[in-house]
């Protein structure tokens, strides 16, 4: 069974940058991939980003242009950096990895973002 620790998150100002990172309690680089999504109240989650293991990224529409994702495999861990957040952008965010073909999910983490 593998752990997805997420930290980051919290409260975010509108117009600044919001960063979530991911720690797997397994290497990371044997992850086919990681990825980031987001939920908002009683709606399904909705994919945001993700790296593959060879390390391509992919972004959702909504914040293609405002986000980067990152990997440091000496810390194992993945990383999530959106700049200009908007309220739109308050959810709970969701790690997720996928290992040996199973799928993993961290326990969720609020992101809002208000004046």
């Amino acid at each position: 069974q593998v752990q997805l620790v997420e930290s980051g998150g919290g409260w975010v100002q509108p117009g600044g940058s919001l960063r979530l990172s991911c720690a797997p309690s397994q290497r990371m680089t044997d992850a086919s991939v990681i990825a980031w999504y987001r939920a908002y109240p009683k709606k399904q989650r909705e994919f945001v980003a993700s790296i593959s293991s060879r390390g391509t990224s992919d972004f959702a529409d909504s914040v293609t242009q405002r986000a980067t994702i990152s990997r440091d495999v000496a810390k194992n861990t993945m990383s999530l950096q959106i700049s200009r957040v908007e309220p739109e952008d308050t959810a709970i965010y969701f790690c997720y990895a996928r290992f040996e073909g199973s799928d993993y999910w961290g326990q969720g983490i609020q992101v809002t973002v208000s004046s």
